[in-house]
């Protein structure tokens, strides 16, 4: 799959991030995209600097996902812009480090719309469609290490980012016999701003192998997804840390609590 010429991607979250790196490795392989998020302007800019960049369509949808019948409008999009569409990026997610007890609930339900209904909806959409037409199709769903740290302050983000891997996890087996991928990537630390942290520390965690760069985790996640694996983690720390967090004492959970949630700082 290293050339992907007469293949459409759909990409959500795209404007940015993650979601924009996932669609430079798409495009420079010559893969053909649908760009989704709701960030009109910026969604719009990119598109055209990619389809300029590396000669391929990149048609920009602004889309909120958070809206009932967002699956829907993607579907009649899809029908009229690019039927044939065979691989499906499920990357926009929001982040809130708060105790669910001071999330208002208009968050908890975008939260709840946005990782879980939205990436359902749209995982059993490219699914059905692939295996109705007896094609081949790629599914990547975008979870989390959090996945697996119930702490203080991730209640919601670490719940809903679960859920999409166990989600995944399962479908991955459904659609195998019908030779459709599909994975789960479960990154730890990646140097976006997703998560607060300045750009100069950034670097430096970059510099010293404790964040990876959006570049470099989107090729391997993609390379994943290709060769037909069920999930990914992103380096060998972030794979040891699964163990330290699972036997992480309670008066250490409680120290995050105290030191961050208590003092203040929340996002």
């Amino acid at each position: 799959m290293t050339d992907l010429h007469g293949h459409t991607a759909v990409v959500t979250g795209a404007s940015s991030g993650i979601g924009l790196q996932f669609c430079h490795r798409l495009a420079e392989r010559g893969c053909n995209l649908i760009m989704i998020s709701n960030e009109a302007e910026a969604l719009k800019q990119t598109a055209a600097g990619l389809s300029d960049y590396y000669g391929v369509t990149a048609r920009s949808f602004c889309l909120d996902l958070t809206v009932a019948d967002a699956a829907a409008q993607i579907e009649r999009y899809l029908d009229m812009n690019a039927p044939d569409a065979d691989i499906m990026i499920n990357n926009a997610g929001i982040f809130s480090f708060r105790p669910l007890t001071d999330m208002l609930p208009q968050r908890t339900n975008c939260f709840i719309d946005l990782h879980v209904r939205a990436v359902t909806d749209l995982s059993r959409l490219m699914t059905s469609r692939w295996k109705q037409r007896g094609c081949r199709g790629w599914l990547l769903n975008m979870s989390s290490m959090s996945c697996w740290m119930p702490m203080p302050g991730l209640s919601m983000y670490a719940a809903t980012k679960a859920y999409i891997r166990v989600l995944t996890r399962s479908l991955h087996y459904e659609m195998r016999d019908y030779g459709i991928s599909v994975c789960v990537a479960c990154p730890g630390g990646i140097a976006t701003d997703l998560f607060g942290l300045p750009p100069k520390l950034q670097r430096l965690a970059v510099r010293i192998g404790a964040l990876d760069t959006p570049e470099a985790f989107t090729r391997k996640a993609l390379r994943r997804l290709f060769a037909g694996r069920q999930q990914y983690i992103n380096g060998l720390l972030n794979r040891l840390s699964i163990l330290a967090v699972g036997i992480t004492p309670t008066p250490v959970r409680m120290l995050v609590k105290h030191r961050l949630l208590d003092r203040g700082i929340t996002r």
